[in-house]
């Protein structure tokens, strides 16, 4: 059984309602979106494109794109559930910079989204700790091929540094994981560190967030 970490899961292993026009509401995207969304107006451009990797319900994509109205959100998630409920959430929230949501397996040498140009950013929020290490390299190496100079690769969740959690709570959430998938697990900075950096990546920003949670902010090349 997994801690009380529902700001860390994603839409599989969490409790969710489903309403009647598919759509699915998440527990903890009311407790992350607003200081999710207030580091990203931070660090995002004002005008550009958004490539948002495992998206879970859609609610963070129609959250984010109606707050930053210049900004063209692409939402993905393998998950064919989570595509129907981001799609019932664009429909229902009305927008016009929400784009329909992707099948993208990070694992994967293409992505589908290539013929779509560059992107001024990618954002990941709560996937690589609840996904295979394989999953973090294929992040990073599809970030180096799809990010425009300067673009950023945007992560949140739990980290570790140099091999210390930096709470009780999350050294225990990291064990019940690695109990329940050997290959899952909180990911350690320093690790993503030499990932992106094979990838053209460097960390610009480690920004603290509520509930031992942080948010990392990789930079392709220079600004």
């Amino acid at each position: 059984m997994l801690p009380e970490k529902e700001d860390r899961l994603p839409v599989a292993l969490e409790q969710r309602d489903v309403s009647v026009d598919q759509r699915m509401f998440s527990p903890s995207v009311s407790r992350n979106s607003a200081p999710i969304l207030a580091a990203l107006k931070r660090v995002l451009p004002t005008h550009g494109a958004v490539l948002e990797i495992a998206s879970g319900t859609g609610e963070h994509a129609v959250c984010f794109a109606g707050a930053m109205p210049n900004l063209t959100w692409q939402p993905s998630d393998p998950d064919a559930d989570a595509r129907a409920s981001t799609s019932s959430w664009i429909k229902f929230a009305g927008l016009k910079n929400v784009l329909a949501p992707q099948n993208i397996d990070v694992c994967s040498g293409l992505w589908g989204v290539e013929q779509t140009g560059r992107f001024d950013a990618i954002v990941s929020i709560n996937m690589i700790h609840i996904a295979p290490w394989a999953a973090s390299l294929g992040l990073f190496a599809g970030a180096g091929r799809l990010l425009r100079a300067g673009g950023l690769l945007v992560l949140y969740g739990p980290f570790m540094r140099d091999g210390a959690h930096n709470a009780p709570s999350n050294a225990a959430f990291d064990a019940a994981l690695r109990e329940r998938n050997a290959s899952w697990g909180v990911r350690d900075i320093a690790d993503l560190q030499q990932v992106g950096a094979a990838a053209g990546l460097n960390l610009r920003e480690t920004i603290e967030m509520p509930a031992n949670n942080m948010l990392l902010v990789f930079s392709r090349g220079s600004a």
